[in-house]
């Protein structure tokens, strides 16, 4: 709730600034000339274009299609183990939505690291077959 304004009262005011001697102006100090002999320097460092730097190989992370493929499957994953949980909710874990979820988490991962392992799997077969003709 706002203060109602109080009357303003005659001349007390008015006679303490009269009263206080005003001070002076402190002299300043002339500013300093620039140097425009100093060379300006680069506001950063270049880098070399070849240089990855831990963003970059972020950004390649992320946009690569198996990153995406992980992504995919863990949200499919997660969706049945929540579409499951809803559909029978008789059984104890449908009945708390935090069950529910963990239970789509848990999905998820286990889904996410059965194609990552594929993935290695596929990975190291592929690194054996060219050890071996490379002995060849």
């Amino acid at each position: 709730m706002a203060k109602k304004a109080s009357p303003a009262k005659s001349g007390t005011t008015a006679r303490k600034r009269a009263a206080k001697p005003k001070m002076k102006a402190a002299a300043r100090k002339p500013a300093r000339a620039k140097a425009a002999s100093r060379p300006k320097r680069a506001s950063s460092p270049r880098r070399r274009s070849s240089e990855l730097t831990a963003a970059d190989a972020l950004f390649k992370l992320i946009q690569s299609p198996l990153v995406a493929d992980l992504l995919a499957i863990g949200a499919t994953a997660a969706l049945a183990a929540v579409a499951q949980s809803r559909s029978s909710r008789q059984d104890e874990a449908g009945r708390k939505s935090s069950r529910s979820l963990k239970a789509a988490a848990k999905a998820a991962a286990a889904a996410m690291g059965r194609r990552l392992s594929a993935e290695v799997g596929e990975i190291r077969k592929a690194s054996a077959k060219t050890r071996g003709s490379a002995k060849a």
